[in-house]
């Protein structure tokens, strides 16, 4: 999760020149499954690793989302990590706590070599709602 850690960082510095917003943020990794890889080990390590980051300022209100395509074109991609955080700010103190903490590198290293995630993109989310109908003033 070394390539994770960099890949972290990028969007960070998105973070520092965007306005603060109050909408969910996601973080899209795409990733590729190492072939003695399972998808049990990677859903056990990403279980550890949601544990572990959890505990870092920002992370405690993160998600973690693993994505297996059923139907698609993904070239070297075969699958991908989502982390959704309720808002930048917390993204943003997430990532600024993540270098100190001990037990998230540790699991990075075990990431390694399960899979390598080497491209990624902090979007944000917005969720599409159908509008509610004014109700029509009574006629007088």
């Amino acid at each position: 999760m070394n390539k994770l850690m960099r890949l972290i960082l990028i969007p960070m510095l998105m973070i520092l020149t965007a306005p603060a917003f109050s909408a969910p943020v996601s973080h899209f990794l795409k990733c590729e499954q190492d072939d003695d890889a399972s998808r049990k080990d990677l859903e056990t390590l990403a279980s550890k690793w949601l544990k572990a980051a959890k505990k870092i300022k920002g992370g405690e209100n993160l998600e973690a989302y693993l994505h297996f395509p059923v139907v698609a074109q993904m070239g070297k991609t075969d699958f991908a990590l989502v982390l959704v955080a309720p808002s930048i700010k917390e993204w943003g103190e997430f990532a600024d706590g993540y270098e100190g903490s001990a037990e998230v590198q540790k699991l990075d290293k075990e990431w390694d070599e399960l899979a390598a995630c080497p491209n990624s993109a902090l979007w944000k989310t917005i969720k599409v709602t159908i509008p509610t109908p004014k109700p029509k003033k009574a006629a007088k």
